[in-house]
């Protein structure tokens, strides 16, 4: 036991290695390893998925899977996360950058991401270049994925293998809830709480603008003095447009710059039936029986018709 929870937290870590290996190749700024290390469980009690946290604002997504499926079948579920590809995001340097995309899934219980050896080749060559892991040792039922290149991958594919409630303890032949969320672009907010330059600053104080000015960094800084002659500097991030010159007179928490968000967080849900086998045959049988009724019916109905007009001739 002791052997398989080594393994198991071993395998973990190299999940979350991988993902941030490829988090610098893609050259994004999102990260979904810190909902994993500051959540242990994404979906808090009244819905909210833990993503919604850093992704203030809100975009659609769309979600596909199979209404039904079987034990041991492997599936797709589709997260569509849709935007224009031509918007630009600011990056944490404050350059212009495309947008990255990233999504999770939460499965019912005991559905698990599907071996590579059980993925259908479309699937994989769609998927090129993309890791899905599972959240955690503990939730392997959900899945996340990105940051990755959003130009290339508007649809995430996560494809799932269904438990056998004949050997999983865990499951039963029931109709269960899907969820999952999307977003594009960065967040507006760290972990830490630190607001990202994915953000509309706001003036500290009221009064009036007394300077502008950009550093070495390609920060901007702004100085304001209010009525009774107290004057606070605040820096605004590399990359925004300052809308705000001197001179000018602002109110507190007025903003400074145009808010450059244009991306956004999006979830939806929607309901897998774990289909027992037995239950279709049956059903294909009594749609057999009652096709063979109405057969037999017509042929006894002709049959009739025949005998009496025969008895008319006579």
């Amino acid at each position: 036991m002791a052997t398989n929870k080594f393994f198991k937290s071993l395998l973990f870590t190299l999940t979350i290695a991988i993902s941030l290996f490829g988090f610098c190749l893609e050259n994004a700024s999102a990260y979904p390893v810190f909902a994993q290390q500051g959540y242990s469980n994404p979906r808090a009690a009244n819905g909210k998925l833990a993503c919604a946290n850093c992704h203030l604002n809100q975009k659609a997504i769309e979600i596909e899977a199979p209404q039904a499926v079987l034990p041991n079948s492997v599936f797709e579920v589709e997260v569509k996360v849709p935007y224009n590809t031509e918007l630009k995001q600011i990056g944490a340097n404050g350059k212009a950058a495309d947008l990255n995309v990233g999504g999770i899934v939460i499965l019912p219980k005991g559905f698990k991401l599907a071996p590579k050896n059980q993925i259908p080749e479309e699937v994989k060559a769609k998927n090129k270049g993309v890791f899905i892991s599972p959240y955690s040792t503990e939730f392997d039922n959900i899945l996340v994925v990105g940051p990755i290149a959003g130009k290339k991958h508007q649809e995430l594919i996560f494809p799932v293998v269904a438990p056998d409630p004949e050997t999983s303890a865990d499951a039963k032949y029931l109709t269960y809830p899907l969820y999952a969320g999307g977003n594009r672009g960065r967040g507006q907010v760290y972990p830490t709480g630190e607001k990202s330059n994915i953000n509309s600053f706001g003036a500290l104080q009221a009064g009036q603008i007394a300077e502008v000015s950009t550093t070495e960094k390609n920060e901007t800084t702004v100085a304001i003095i209010n009525s009774d002659g107290t004057k606070t500097s605040q820096i605004v991030p590399a990359g925004l447009k300052i809308i705000v010159k001197e001179g000018d007179l602002v109110k507190a928490e007025q903003a400074l710059n145009i808010d450059p968000n244009v991306g956004g967080f999006g979830q939806e849900e929607t309901e897998i039936v774990l289909q027992k086998p037995a239950r279709i045959i049956g059903y294909l049988a009594f749609c057999f029986s009652v096709v063979l009724t109405q057969v037999f019916l017509i042929l006894k109905k002709k049959q009739f018709e025949k005998v009496q007009a025969a008895e008319l001739n006579f």
